[in-house]
């Protein structure tokens, strides 16, 4: 089994871009090349803007080549949340948003003929256990004027021969979405890029005004746009406040039948899968990042194979990260009102395709007509944090825990003891060792370093010095 690699990352191979190699005065620019970014640097560019997109590594490398790349409005048990949490009119622009993003990627795909796979599908919620919970999300959908159909029972259903869900197993209850899709997302990404000025290798150590400064030149921007995934300024924003990190992990199964819809688990430990051509896409064991010590997420999911699909083979296994809001909506819009020239998209929780796409329309408005019509749902700036107290303390607690243990960490060092862990180069939380994936996961924001420091995942910009991870008294792998 081929594990680390996505088997969209194993497909293609994306073209290579230059490095920056001069200073750059442009209209626009982008910091980011995965979904988010290459769309919105596409859409700016086709309104007559003078764009160039930033990527640190290489477009697509990050968490859009580890997406499950499922193109849908239905995200969980969601709407009902929102229109308890912010109202009906309020919810029915976060619908929009994703309606219309689904439709776009259709448009886009047609008009340009894209071959990446493109199908249209159902996408299904499921329960063996709480019927109620999708018969209060079916409501939802209906006072939102969403297309929806719920199938329920008086005990465990299971689809006759014939009928569309066609899991392995028996559920209690399924709420269903028409008209949703899914698709290869580097191969889709690989084509938009082919027209857009990239540069690759070429990270951004800071952003001052309408300045961002990389290792060597600097680009002076009107627009500067943050599409990083996570966002690497600390403030003005705050976000490193405002959300936190979570790990999933996926398996692309050989063998194991043809289903030709989306699912996703509503239930504890539930599993989320998705058919491609050649494999059955089988994820789950989401976890915030850094709390993983015993790991375990892949062999549970090998385990599920085995029960349901006992004929099939894992052909690969990968991991994603995603950014956590704390009131479940992405922060879309203006980065602060201190700098109304940055923009953000960032907080897509697990549905990273089409809140990309929703992303693209939105700060795409905001720079070409200053406003949107979705802002009153996805604008950082209209949404507060004295809104959901409860997850704002959780989220101080554990940066406190952290950082605590990286200040606690680095005196105990200097005392002369071998009881040394590494912190992170971001805020300096001490880091926790991931042994599913053999790499050091900070509790606090969610940056990750390999086995020998080399950062993996942002809001970090440096990876760890040597020191930190080798010691000649002791294996730093175990946790400590």
């Amino acid at each position: 089994m081929n594990r680390g690699i996505s088997i969209w990352k194993k497909d293609v191979e994306l073209f290579s871009h230059p490095a920056l190699q001069e200073d750059r005065c442009v209209d626009a620019a982008v910091i980011g090349g995965g979904m988010a970014g290459v769309l919105t640097a596409c859409f700016l560019k086709d309104s007559g803007l003078k764009t160039i997109l930033l990527e640190a590594d290489e477009i697509g490398r990050g968490q859009t080549g580890n997406t499950t790349a499922k193109i849908t409005s239905q995200h969980g048990l969601i709407y009902d949340r929102l229109i308890r949490q912010f109202g009906p009119e309020r919810a029915g622009l976060y619908a929009a948003a994703n309606g219309w993003a689904v439709e776009a990627y259709g448009r886009m795909i047609h008009q340009q003929r894209i071959d990446c796979n493109f199908t249209p599908c159902n996408s299904y919620l499921y329960t063996e256990t709480d019927e109620r919970a999708l018969e209060q999300e079916y409501e939802a959908a209906e006072k939102l004027g969403l297309k929806a159909e719920l199938k329920t029972g008086s005990g465990p259903w299971r689809p006759q021969e014939g009928e569309p869900l066609g899991l392995p197993f028996a559920v209690q209850a399924a709420l269903c979405f028409p008209n949703q899709a899914h698709f290869h997302p580097l191969r889709f990404l690989q084509a938009l890029a082919k027209h857009l000025e990239i540069y690759e290798h070429t990270s951004v150590r800071r952003v001052e005004g309408n300045r961002l400064y990389t290792e060597g030149h600097m680009v002076t921007a009107d627009h500067i746009i943050f599409c990083t995934h996570y966002p690497f300024v600390n403030m003005p924003g705050f976000y490193f406040m405002r959300m936190h990190q979570e790990r999933s992990y996926a398996i692309a199964l050989e063998h194991a039948g043809k289903l030709k819809d989306l699912y996703y688990g509503i239930d504890q430990g539930a599993l989320s899968l998705r058919p491609t051509e050649e494999y059955l896409i089988v994820s789950g064991g989401s976890h915030r990042t850094g709390h993983n010590c015993c790991g375990g997420q892949y062999e549970a999911l090998l385990q599920a194979a085995r029960r349901y699909w006992p004929d099939s083979r894992a052909a690969a296994a990968w991991s994603a990260q995603d950014c956590m809001p704390l009131d479940g909506v992405p922060y879309i819009g203006r980065f602060s009102r201190l700098r109304p020239n940055w923009y953000v998209a960032t907080g897509f929780q697990k549905w990273g395709m089409t809140s990309s796409m929703a992303a693209v329309r939105i700060l795409s408005d905001l720079i070409l007509k200053g406003a949107s019509p979705w802002e009153g749902i996805f604008s950082p700036q209209k949404r507060h944090m004295v809104s959901t107290p409860g997850k704002l303390c959780m989220e101080l607690r554990e940066s406190v825990k952290g950082l605590s243990k990286g200040l606690w960490t680095r005196v105990r060092s200097e005392k002369g003891s071998l009881e040394k862990a590494p912190v992170c180069s971001h805020m300096g939380c001490r880091l926790e060792w991931n042994p599913e994936e053999e790499s050091w996961d900070c509790p606090c924001h969610g940056s990750r370093f390999d086995r020998d420091g080399k950062l993996l995942d942002q809001p970090a910009l440096r990876s760890l010095c040597a020191s930190q991870t080798h010691d000649k008294d002791q294996d730093l792998t175990k946790n400590p």
